[in-house]
């Protein structure tokens, strides 16, 4: 029978359909990356999602996040994704966890029941905690290295974490994963080095934040408030949604 998904069918044929149906991906940071890997796994017909970010749009997301727009600002990231995924495919099912992921916090997600996990938050701490709470449970990963300051989607590779050069993201985590015994994780990453972001205080998050009045992490918490576009991080997400979809089938 005809469906939304037939055109998908033609490539993976009904068994990956079925897998994909019958698979549930969490999703941490739903974002510039994170974002675009939802948007292309529920076209591609995973039928469960757990969503996890605490944060709100902004209007400095309208540049790079597919949720965002200008009826969206000051929603919950989580909510207003939830609901344009099942705009999508009204049969998905889909958790929201309006929280930040902590080491503290991480007992609360079930790792065991995900078939994947996806690493697109921005702090170490996270992502090593995210890693591992993954690899303990034997439940499959992958993880975003930094997509900031870059401009060249075309410089952006799946590989994996110990086979990467020239992020310094990936590097520390390269340290970080040898240290804990980590012998591989796949990534997607850039070998294009980093622009160095132009210093214009008139438009700088340091003395104009404009992040909603109630957020919980604004942008001028952060060390540093990289430059970003609209292509680099939706290309990352697509690559990293992509290989999901080859994986699961492939299971």
């Amino acid at each position: 029978m005809l469906d939304q998904f037939s055109r998908t069918q033609l490539l993976i044929g009904k068994e990956g359909i079925d897998k994909l149906a019958a698979s549930r991906v969490a999703v941490f940071g739903i974002g510039g990356v994170g974002g675009y890997v939802c948007e292309a796994l529920v076209r591609s017909g995973v039928g469960e999602f757990d969503l996890v970010d605490d944060d709100k749009v902004c209007l400095t997301n309208l540049n790079r996040q597919i949720l965002a727009t200008r009826k969206t600002v000051g929603k919950y990231k989580a909510e207003v994704m939830a609901q344009r995924m099942t705009d999508i495919n009204p049969s998905v099912k889909i958790n929201i966890h309006k929280c930040f992921f902590l080491p503290e916090n991480a007992d609360r997600f079930p790792f065991g029941e995900y078939t994947y996990v996806v690493d697109a938050v921005d702090t170490v701490t996270a992502k090593i905690e995210l890693i591992m709470r993954a690899r303990a449970e034997g439940t499959a990963v992958i993880s975003a290295m930094g997509a900031g300051n870059k401009l060249d989607p075309g410089r952006l590779r799946i590989a994996d974490i110990y086979e990467t050069s020239v992020c310094p993201l990936a590097r520390v985590m390269r340290h970080e994963l040898r240290k804990r015994g980590v012998e591989s994780l796949k990534v997607v990453y850039s070998d294009e080095l980093p622009t160095r972001p132009v210093e214009d205080m008139s438009i700088s998050c340091r003395t104009h934040c404009i992040c909603p009045p109630d957020a919980k992490h604004k942008c001028t918490e952060r060390r540093d408030i990289p430059g970003s576009t609209a292509f680099v991080p939706a290309v990352a997400g697509l690559l990293i949604a992509g290989e999901i979809v080859k994986d699961i089938c492939a299971g």
